[in-house]
């Protein structure tokens, strides 16, 4: 399947956690964290030195917004364990989730509602009701939920494949094989897709971006450490190959040559960190340049397959590794491209053939790879997959079905008094130039935010895509093709603002730096972020948070590289570049010390990886702090109150830190650690209120207390 290429910064990442940091982008009852028995803030408050009592308040019932605190834990030394711990301890992970915690929560309530939604609608289909775009999005459910259909095709679904892969003898008829699977929606070793143009943000031009592995990183290859993930993975390839009727000893030799041919590529592949860097994000060639760089591989051929025009020409952004390719283009044995072929053929179907197919992937990227004891339910993989081919309307049902008006009404307020303590951050700088502060200005002026779902006449349409009832992998298939043109055909046309990167049904939210746009679907507000009739506390510490950390991604080592328009400039005065570059530094050196997997003092986070999403959080919390302290001046009534025992400071970070709560697997947290551009969650509880003052008057920490800062990093 595609990826799509230039990213949105999001939130959070992940299947059981739909919000990453951000996700650079994956519930039950949604307040059941937010609401359990709620121990009163009032004697926890008092240890940790809390203010004198002022007038309190009653949540009325209808409103569970309490906290369920550990007063073992002191809030000035472990904010964190203080916040989550009993209810982490009351949530252990389910056995077919990686992690658990609020965005699982959430993310299985949604997938729920979607399931009820696809169930109504597959019974309209096989009734012949329902609207056109129901019926697709029926029959494309009822045939996934038909395992024996499904198990008694087997892998005849890729026979065809299969058999043209063996046929590949030359260079040639390889390159040919990759130009067609590309237009059928199969991609192979790279990737290709739209995006704006890093210098012309108003247009669409295409990239190619480094692609092929198996396995999550460079390192996983190469560094000692992972010598068991690799045999564990060629004894997967072995068996994915056995699965389609190779004899043992041919696969066994045929996996050992998949291995060296991607061992090859992971050596010229960039890793996550070196990723992050614009400039390997963007390198625009002509096809005559392009051509030079990959003379074995013909790029005109290729894009007149796909029936694009590039134009004047195409991002190849990652050259090192397209030179590698094309080197393995002209010198690795048709029979070793044969084995790469059709195990990635193999290993990208597995999830709509037969179970044997399905339980050999899950053995190696669930249970070995990230420790995940049991496959989740046909159903929850079904609408997985449903989100991917057609996520978008699905999207539009459940909106229609789940999202109340108010909900969008109160969020537009939100976001509108968060913008405008960011606006008010930036004025104040005390490191920032006039001239550079004015840029930042104009920039801040030029956000869009979008809530919810896109406007009515926004919505994407189906018409063009044939689903077929009960055909699930030429279904998939028909999906995948339908749109990979979708993306590609917006090359050479302008960019559409509007548009939308994640679906209404997504936990997550996302700041996208070529359109400049803050983005917040519709299932992230909902408790414990976000309550339509909660106390101003809770919903700047839960949502604000979230609208401060994607308004502040506009401004974080990567998003301070663009202007308001989308187009990669230098804004900045040296001076100025200078000063922010120091204080990054300083939040890369704070996130480094962490090493948040118990047992394995070694692994820390990386704080390079993660600075983008840590300066989000910093900018994020900080800028909500400030919305919330205008609200409050605002309505100095309700500034004096206390909501069980807690003074609206204190709420403000407890609902912060609550969004972070659960736990992962250690597979799964060592994973993360190399992949993902954001800290644990576990991290995001505490760091960011690490460096805020505000935090340790709150909780009136003393001197050498974690929580104390003695340093504070404060960028925006």
């Amino acid at each position: 399947m595609h990826k799509h290429l230039m990213t949105p910064i999001a939130l959070a990442v992940g299947a059981a956690m739909v919000v990453s940091g951000c996700s650079k982008t994956t519930s039950q009852n949604p307040s059941t964290s937010a609401s359990a028995a709620s121990t009163s803030a009032a004697a926890s408050a008092g240890t940790a030195g809390a203010p004198a009592p002022a007038a309190t308040v009653t949540i009325p019932p209808d409103q569970p917004i309490a906290f369920t605190l550990d007063d073992q834990y002191n809030p000035c030394n472990d904010f964190d364990q203080y916040v989550n711990a009993k209810w982490n301890a009351a949530n252990p992970i389910p056995a077919d989730q990686t992690r658990w915690g609020a965005f699982g929560i959430l993310h299985e309530k949604s997938l729920l509602q979607q399931k009820q939604i696809l169930e109504t609608a597959a019974g309209d289909a096989r009734n012949k009701s329902g609207s056109e775009l129901e019926q697709k999005l029926g029959n494309l459910y009822d045939a996934g939920m038909d395992t024996a259909a499904i198990d008694k095709l087997g892998y005849a679904p890729i026979k065809p494949q299969l058999t043209a892969i063996n046929g590949l003898k030359t260079p040639a008829d390889i390159a040919e094989f990759l130009d067609t699977s590309f237009n059928n929606g199969d991609s192979y070793v790279f990737n290709f897709g739209s995006g704006a143009d890093f210098k012309d943000a108003t247009r669409q031009i295409g990239y190619v971006f480094q692609d092929g592995l198996g396995l999550p990183t460079r390192d996983y290859y190469l560094s000692p450490k992972y010598k068991d993930i690799r045999d564990a993975y060629v004894k997967y390839i072995a068996k994915s190959l056995a699965l389609v009727g190779t004899p043992d000893a041919d696969a066994q030799k045929q996996a050992d040559a998949v291995m060296q041919f991607e061992t090859e590529l992971a050596k010229a592949s960039l890793s996550p960190t070196e990723l992050r860097n614009l400039d390997n994000e963007y390198h625009f060639v002509t096809v005559a340049e392009a051509d030079k760089i990959t003379p074995h591989f013909n790029w005109e051929k290729f894009f007149k397959a796909q029936s694009v025009d590039v134009g004047k020409g195409f991002s190849l952004s990652q050259p090192k590794f397209m030179a590698e390719f094309d080197k393995l283009l002209a010198t690795a044995p048709a029979s070793q491209w044969q084995a790469y072929l059709k195990f990635h053929l193999i290993n990208g179907a597995s999830p709509a053939l037969s179970r044997a197919f399905e339980d050999n992937r899950f053995d190696f990227y669930g249970k070995t790879l990230s420790g995940q004891p049991e496959q989740k339910d046909r159903w929850k993989r079904v609408v997985g997959s449903v989100n991917h081919a057609m996520g978008m309307g699905l999207g539009e049902l459940y909106v229609a079905k789940y999202f109340p008006p108010e909900s969008k009404a109160r969020a537009e307020e939100l976001v509108r008094n968060v913008r405008a303590a960011l606006k008010e951050h930036i004025e104040n700088l005390d490191w920032m130039s006039a001239e550079t502060k004015q840029k930042a200005l104009d920039k801040w002026a030029l956000f869009m935010p979008k809530i919810g779902y896109p406007d009515k006449g926004e919505w994407r349409d189906w018409s063009g895509l044939t689903i077929q009832p009960g055909n699930w992998y030429a279904n998939l298939e028909a999906a995948s093709k339908y749109n990979y043109h979708y993306d590609i055909n917006k090359i050479g046309k302008a960019t559409d603002r509007k548009e939308w990167h994640m679906t209404p049904q997504t936990i997550n939210a996302y700041y996208s730096p070529s359109t400049n746009t803050i983005n917040f679907p519709a299932a992230i507000l909902q408790p414990p972020f976000f309550y339509a009739k909660g106390d101003d506390a809770v919903n700047y510490g839960g949502i604000g948070f979230v609208i401060g950390h994607e308004s502040s991604h506009g401004f974080d080592d990567q998003g301070s590289q663009f202007d308001g328009h989308g187009n990669r400039v230098n804004w900045w005065t040296p001076q100025d570049k200078k000063a922010f570059d120091t204080r990054a530094d300083a939040l890369v050196k704070q996130y480094d010390s962490y090493a948040p997997i118990p047992g394995k003092p070694d692994l820390h986070v990386n704080g390079r990886l993660t600075l983008g999403e840590d300066i989000g959080d910093l900018g994020g919390l900080n800028v909500a702090y400030t919305a919330l302290q205008t609200a409050l001046k605002a309505n100095p009534k309700q500034a004096d109150q206390k909501i069980d025992g807690q003074t609206q400071e204190q709420r403000f970070f407890l609902s912060s830190a609550r969004v972070w709560e659960g736990t992962a697997r250690d597979k799964t947290a060592e994973l993360m650690l190399n992949v993902d551009p954001h800290a644990p969650p576990k991290i995001r509880a505490f760091a960011s209120a690490a460096n805020m003052p505000q935090f340790a008057q709150a909780f009136q920490c003393k001197p050498g207390d974690k929580m104390d800062p003695k340093n504070p990093v404060k960028i925006w």
